[in-house]
């Protein structure tokens, strides 16, 4: 425990050299819901989507820039497991303060039949788009690879019809199941199907994710930690 935190420590202190980085990516969000202010659930879903960008590309700077540090920490006696779980902790914190943000200026802003469901569906999109960002950090060489990445699949989440079957696939689909719930109403939307699907996608991330990071800093049998 004391090495996850201390890994969450470390994680936090590297978001923070980044002031101007999270700085705009703080923007990100609000930028996407001004787009769309005059519509309120078309708002608050582009302001989610927007934090699940924020969120995910933070989370892949973090993996891709702590790759070299990692290799060191595991020499030292870090397991994949401490790793992984102090990242996320780190990560998952600055996270929900961004999305605890974004709810009240949504809840003030907008007159919507269930206000704590808004809250719900922004914390759903924090926990989705961590692992999410991990994975692709794991996956790609550099950053700016997996920035595009990223953009295509928040692009995609926008364009698509969230009717279709095939939107299913995509990891923020869940943000118009709930937000359709929270502001026309339970009759319009599905609060049980959208946290479903993101409970499940992010399961998935999770395991997927760590996985490969396991699979990476494996300990090799010619090599004993003291």
């Amino acid at each position: 425990m004391t090495r996850t935190l201390r890994m969450a420590e470390m994680t936090l202190r590297e978001l923070l050299r980044r002031r101007g980085v999270l700085g705009l990516l703080l923007l990100v969000p609000l930028v996407f819901y001004l787009g769309r202010h005059d519509q309120p659930g078309q708002a608050i879903r582009f302001a989610s989507l927007g934090v699940g960008f924020a969120v995910s590309t933070a989370a892949l700077f973090s993996a891709v820039g702590g790759r070299e540090i990692e290799s060191r920490l595991t020499l030292s006696g870090f397991r994949p497991r401490h790793l992984y779980l102090g990242r996320t902790l780190a990560l998952l914190t600055a996270g929900l303060l961004i999305s605890a943000l974004y709810a009240v200026v949504v809840v003030v802003d907008q007159d919507v039949a269930n206000p704590q469901a808004v809250a719900l569906e922004l914390v759903l999109t924090t926990l989705v788009a961590v692992p999410l960002g991990l994975l692709l950090g794991l996956a790609v060489p550099r950053d700016l690879e997996g920035s595009l990445l990223l953009i295509s699949v928040i692009g995609a989440q926008m364009v698509i019809d969230p009717a279709k079957d095939a939107a299913k696939a995509l990891p923020f689909w869940s943000t118009r199941e709930i937000i359709t719930y929270a502001v026309d109403g339970a009759g319009s939307g599905s609060l049980v199907s959208g946290v479903t699907h993101a409970v499940v996608v992010t399961s998935l991330l999770v395991l997927t994710s760590g996985a490969v990071l396991s699979v990476r800093l494996r300990r090799r049998t010619h090599m004993q930690f003291v």
